[in-house]
This record gives structure tokens, C-alpha cells and sequence, in this order.
């Protein structure tokens, strides 16, 4: 039984450039940077923050699902700056959900995108 309230769970995110990692969120994702120093950065979008740090030399992969509430207008928004990205468009996925995947930049980490179908 649970004594506490969860209200967010937010991501730190190793970079190997934080200024390229942070534009990935600002520009492409419409984050605002809300915190900047030399090794530290946090964005926010609504409830959402992520919080981008240096990576050391041996980071292994991360993940993160990102549940937005209609993913074909996200991506209609943003598909043209995807271009020199690692990304998989809108697909449906057998367990429900319809998803888009894009490897965030300078980092090792995998952002989903995804809507109930």
C-alpha cells in the first residue's frame, strides 16, 4: 500500500552535446528550456520535464515512452525535421498502440512516441 502521491517521473538523459540533445527537444518537440548551465539542462513541456546531462564514456542504452494525445498531428508537425534523424514513422503495433521512434540526438537513447489506437 502506497503512503505517498506519485506526481512525475522525469527523465535524465546522458549527452555527449548537451546543446544538439537540447535543441532535439526545444526545437523539434516544442520543450522550453526552463534550467541551463554548463553541465546540466532541464525542459519542459506542460507537466513534462527532461533533464539532460554529460555522458560518460561507458553509458549504455536508455528508453522512454512519450503517450501524446494525437500523434498523427505531432508528426505532421514535425516529420520535416526529422530528416537526418533515426526515425521510424506512425506504425500500429499489435499491442495497441500507434507509435513513432526516434533515436535522440548525441545520446544513446531511444524516444517512443506513442497513442492508443
Amino acid at each position: 500500500m502506497s503512503t505517498y502521491k506519485a506526481l512525475y517521473l522525469s527523465p535524465m538523459i546522458p549527452s555527449f552535446n548537451l546543446d544538439e540533445t537540447t535543441s532535439f527537444f526545444n526545437d523539434l518537440l516544442g520543450f522550453e528550456t526552463v534550467m541551463l548551465t554548463d553541465s546540466y539542462v532541464i525542459c519542459q513541456k506542460d507537466n513534462l520535464t527532461i533533464h539532460i546531462l554529460p555522458a560518460g564514456k561507458d553509458i549504455g542504452q536508455m528508453e522512454f515512452y512519450l503517450e501524446v494525445d494525437d500523434i498523427d498531428k505531432l508528426w505532421n508537425s514535425i516529420k520535416d525535421k526529422t530528416l537526418n534523424l533515426n526515425v521510424r514513422e506512425p506504425v500500429n503495433r499489435e499491442y495497441g498502440m500507434r507509435e513513432i521512434h526516434i533515436g535522440i540526438p548525441k545520446t544513446n537513447t531511444l524516444l517512443f512516441i506513442g497513442q492508443a489506437l
